[in-house]
């Protein structure tokens, strides 16, 4: 078992034998990764850029001839991706370690993002102190602000690569087991703020069944986590109540999951218990951060950093068919639940984004597939315990669990 130390040995190559050392004197077992495709290796690598560069079908001279940097920067992303995916197969890799400016974290997350939840995964960028979203996607990726650029040693990037090897070598080792004998069936489930009780009194009647419930919150990154796993097969059962992620991606909010949202667990077959959570409102940050097209509608100042905007009831019909025809794709068994009362904290009787009219349009595209839908009502507003009692009711049922009385 092996740690991958990815890095551009024609500019971090000393940089990178300094983590190399650290981690052997650690007891770690390295392999340095040449991650360079422009000048000369200043240090030697055990898997040099060749053998990169061939795991992502190119070489040498065909980037030479293109002559793009961007271009030679994801031919070695490619190619650590592919070489991390290899040895974690045959079961030959404790964790990867990479570190390096822009093109560095391009390649080294790359990797990262391509491997399975729990395999240990460090990065040490110059930019881990900004918006990382791009690099970390929806994996438990550490980045590590590397404080200088990584351009020589000097008391303080000795220090930070350091703490960057020690990292390693304590995920490594101290890795966490696996008990079978706690094993559980697991349920995903989505929540947001304004949906927060529904998800919680379903968790409760979930575990009381037996399930290991893990709870995703619905800001984009999370959908895209809860997807994931789905995919890569952890889960037995999704609850997905909070869809509100269909709205920003569709009006141009902040918090979109992306265009394949939903998708996984109706590719998947996993049994799934749909609702429509939040999908009242679009999410923006500050109030100044709503465009300008938007400013003459309906806005809810949820704090100084999130500002909110109901749907309309156009958005919402549209909306709603979206999600009719994700579901309808599913392989497995599905069922939606709408609660005619409210889809949200704040779509509720008397409150900023009750709306009858835009309700009834949602309910409207989400039935437009009735045919091939199972689609039931319940006269109740999301947050009512009973609605909540009700969707993990029906999804123990499509799991083909027994139900348990909850406290």
């Amino acid at each position: 078992m092996t740690v991958l130390l990815f890095a551009t040995l024609d500019t971090k190559g000393v940089e990178a034998a300094f983590v190399r050392d650290r981690l052997r004197a650690l007891g770690v077992a390295v392999e340095l990764v040449d991650c360079g495709t422009l000048g000369h290796p200043t240090v030697p690598a055990d898997v040099p850029r060749e053998a990169v560069l061939a795991a992502a079908g190119t070489n040498m001279a065909e980037l030479a001839s293109n002559g793009e940097r961007g271009h030679s920067v994801q031919a070695a992303a490619r190619g650590a991706k592919a070489i991390a995916l290899e040895r974690h197969a045959r079961g030959e890799l404790d964790g990867v370690l990479g570190l390096g400016g822009s093109a560095g974290t391009t390649i080294g997350t790359e990797a990262m993002r391509a491997l399975p939840i729990g395999v240990p995964k460090v990065m040490v960028s110059t930019l881990a102190s900004g918006q990382v979203r791009s690099f970390v996607g929806d994996k438990d990726i550490l980045m590590l602000n590397s404080v200088v650029d990584v351009l020589g040693l000097n008391r303080i990037s000795r220090r930070v690569l350091s703490e960057a090897a020690a990292a390693m070598a304590g995920l490594v080792k101290f890795r966490a087991k696996d008990d079978p004998s706690q094993d559980r069936p697991i349920v995903t489930a989505t929540m947001f703020g304004v949906t927060t009780p529904c998800v919680q009194r379903a968790k409760e009647v979930l575990e009381a069944a037996g399930c290991e419930v893990l709870v995703f919150h619905a800001t984009g990154v999370g959908g895209q986590a809860m997807e994931s796993l789905v995919r890569e097969g952890f889960v037995q059962g999704v609850l997905d109540l909070t869809t509100t992620e269909l709205a920003d991606e569709y009006v141009g909010g902040f918090l979109s999951a992306g265009p394949t949202r939903m998708n996984a667990a109706a590719e998947a077959g996993v049994p799934t218990v749909v609702s429509v959570g939040a999908l009242d409102m679009v999410n923006f940050h500050g109030i100044e951060t709503v465009p300008e097209k938007f400013r003459g509608r309906k806005l809810h100042r949820h704090n100084d950093h999130v500002t909110l905007m109901r749907t309309t009831p156009e958005e919402n019909a549209l909306i709603g068919a979206e999600l009719a025809l994700k579901v309808a794709a599913s392989r497995g068994p599905v069922r939606v639940l709408f609660p005619l009362r409210g889809v949200s904290a704040l779509d509720r009787e008397g409150h900023a984004f009750d709306d009858v009219v835009a309700r009834k349009a949602l309910l409207d595209g989400v039935r437009s597939l009735r045919d091939k839908l199972d689609v039931r009502t319940l006269d109740l507003h999301i947050n009512d315990p009973a609605f909540a009692e009700a969707a993990a009711q029906a999804l123990l049922e499509l799991m083909k669990l027994p139900h348990r009385k909850s406290p």
